[in-house]
């Protein structure tokens, strides 16, 4: 490695560190509280400018690691290259398919700007889609699925790690935020169901997965 490729990957690590620390900043209930006490006007607009803000930022990175991608670390080939893009399209798949349980109109902030809302807390309630009953966020996993079957060169390597780094962390601060959402509830899944890794011994039956909705259900979250 050249000194500039060092260089080039410090200043990729900054941005990305400065990327996950505005996101993370952002997105938490005292930055949403204060501005819901101080403006809250803006609130329905808040989940879409969020959203568009963390597209438009992003794309400086992307050109970052375009123009220096620096030494290519491994390549995937033969047998290995078919076992790593088929990880991938399954992964990609099951994103897809996670979409229709979510209310991506919310996801966006569409619902929110349309309504007027001015709440903090999400309009949706706490509910389990299949992918759920086996990992507690399964785009994550995703994520990392795609991220890690990818051939590697040094910017997409540090990529990688600083966007592993960002979905341990970033799980772990959303978390949060769903304990006050849903209290006891989600204390339940998070001892019944690993957070980003599936285990074989850890899942909850369809039962046992209607029960928690139905207990947070009963019991709506309050912020």
């Amino acid at each position: 490695m050249t000194e500039s490729d060092w260089q080039n990957m410090m200043l990729l690590l900054l941005c990305w560190l400065a990327y996950f620390t505005l996101h993370s900043t952002l997105a938490s209930l005292w930055v949403k509280n204060r501005l819901a006490a101080l403006r809250p006007g803006l609130m329905p607009a808040y989940r879409m400018a969020f959203n568009v803000l963390a597209v438009l930022l992003l794309l400086p990175i992307l050109w970052l690691m375009y123009r220096a991608p620096g030494p290519t670390l491994w390549r995937w080939d033969g047998a290995a290259a078919w076992l790593a893009n088929g990880l991938a399209l399954a992964a990609l798949l099951g994103f897809l398919h996670t979409l229709k349980f979510y209310d991506m109109r919310e996801f966006i902030g569409l619902r929110q700007w349309q309504r007027h809302t001015r709440r903090v807390e999400d309009l949706e309630h706490f509910h389990l889609s299949p992918f759920h009953h086996f990992v507690r966020h399964p785009w994550y996993l995703f994520g990392l699925v795609l991220i890690w079957t990818r051939d590697m060169n040094l910017a997409f390597f540090a990529s990688s790690v600083m966007m592993t780094l960002y979905f341990i962390i970033g799980s772990r601060l959303e978390e949060r935020k769903l304990l006050i959402y849903h209290g006891e509830v989600y204390r339940r899944y998070m001892a019944r169901v690993p957070g980003l890794l599936p285990l074989p011994w850890k899942s909850l039956s369809a039962a046992e997965a209607a029960e928690l909705v139905g207990k947070s259900a009963a019991n709506p979250p309050t912020v």
